[in-house]
């Protein structure tokens, strides 16, 4: 049992020299290539990095374009609501003058020159503050 034993050891040794060997060896290539290696390494991330940089750019550039036109349909939008509310407005004095003229159509046909009278003099000042209003949005 003892030779076997002998044997072993032997065996253990001459393996673990002959990877030492192999390991000694590969390291030494390693080193040789890795500079090599890392320069290689370290220009593809430069060349990266500045595409990276260029793509970042052109993102940086699409979002500033997108915001001005967010910013042009804002402003098209509130354009758009005061507008309406003008068109609203303008609809709600015509409905008023309209009911008036039939208030005083209707009066005169009864002979109430009174209301005739007051109801013509309401919608004078209606259509005079119209008038003031438009005269005073073209000035400005």
């Amino acid at each position: 049992m003892a030779p076997f034993c002998v044997r072993c050891l032997f065996r253990r040794n001459a393996n673990k020299r002959f990877k030492s060997r192999l390991m000694k060896n590969n390291v030494k290539k390693h080193k040789k290539g890795g500079i090599k290696n890392m320069q290689e390494k370290y220009e593809k991330l430069t060349a990266d990095m500045k595409e990276i940089g260029a793509e970042q750019q052109n993102i940086r550039e699409a979002q500033r374009q997108v915001r001005e036109k967010f910013e042009g349909v804002a402003n098209e939008c509130e354009e758009l609501k005061r507008e309406t509310r003008f068109i609203i407005q303008q609809t709600a004095r015509t409905q008023v003058k309209l009911a008036l003229m039939f208030q005083i159509v209707k009066a005169s046909e009864q002979a109430d020159h009174a209301t005739v009278s007051t109801l013509t003099h309401l919608l004078r000042e209606i259509v005079k503050r119209e008038n003031e209003e438009r005269q005073a949005s073209d000035e400005s």
